[in-house]
């Protein structure tokens, strides 16, 4: 992720969360973003406001390969350009109206998000597959000592609990209103059986427990 000096990944999602013809909010180091999926399949993401009213456009809705604002109704592309404002029906929207995009990447199934300009592709996931995301109201330290064990440069922790193994994949710890939390996407092994993956989800859930009470505690318990 944080891997070179002008940009870097984050993983936002999981592929499947992310539907065709659906938006959802997804938070990135500049805060919340829209992420969307056109009727066609195309993911994209753009900044959440909408130049026209200021709306959020994680709170709008997706019509065939553009993103539309829930207030007026405008309308932008997967390039951020606005395609239709619905007041003026017959009207071209000028160039200059636009949001910001970011550059969206998916890969073993997760969405990545570039934040500036990577200098390479994500990292790879092989011998991995997505199961779940858990929101963790704790920061990467505190997840990493519930887990014995430190995320490389790319976020990736793996860890072998009593009845599991698995892998988390951190994003960049967030300062929110209610403290620091971090977006954990749980990976398992390829191949694995479902009470093995049933496992793998319960031993995720124990460590974010054990992650946010050393967070509130400044100590594991």
């Amino acid at each position: 992720m944080r891997s070179d000096t002008t940009g870097f990944w984050t993983p936002v999602a999981l592929s499947a969360d992310v539907l065709a013809g659906t938006v959802i909010p997804a938070r990135v180091s500049a805060g919340i973003i829209a992420l969307w999926r056109s009727q066609s399949g195309q993911v994209a993401a753009s900044a959440d406001r909408c130049p026209h009213r200021g709306m959020s456009l994680s709170h709008g809705f997706v019509r065939g390969e553009a993103l539309s604002c829930i207030y007026h109704g405008w309308s932008y592309g997967q390039d951020g350009r606005c395609v239709r404002i619905p007041a003026h029906p017959g009207l071209t929207p000028p160039e200059t109206i636009r949001v910001t995009t970011y550059a969206v990447r998916e890969s073993d199934g997760i969405v990545w998000v570039a934040e500036g300009t990577p200098a390479s592709d994500p990292p790879s996931l092989a011998g991995w597959i997505p199961l779940r995301t858990l929101t963790v109201e704790a920061d990467r330290e505190a997840i990493e000592t519930a887990a014995g064990a430190s995320a490389d440069a790319d976020g990736l922790l793996e860890t072998t609990r009593a009845d599991a193994r698995l892998c988390l994949l951190l994003s960049p710890s967030q300062q929110v209103r209610t403290g620091m939390q971090t977006v954990t996407h749980v990976l398992v092994a390829d191949g694995c059986l479902p009470p093995v993956r049933i496992a793998a989800s319960r031993s995720a859930e124990r460590l974010r427990r054990r992650a946010e009470t050393a967070a509130e505690k400044g100590r594991l318990p």
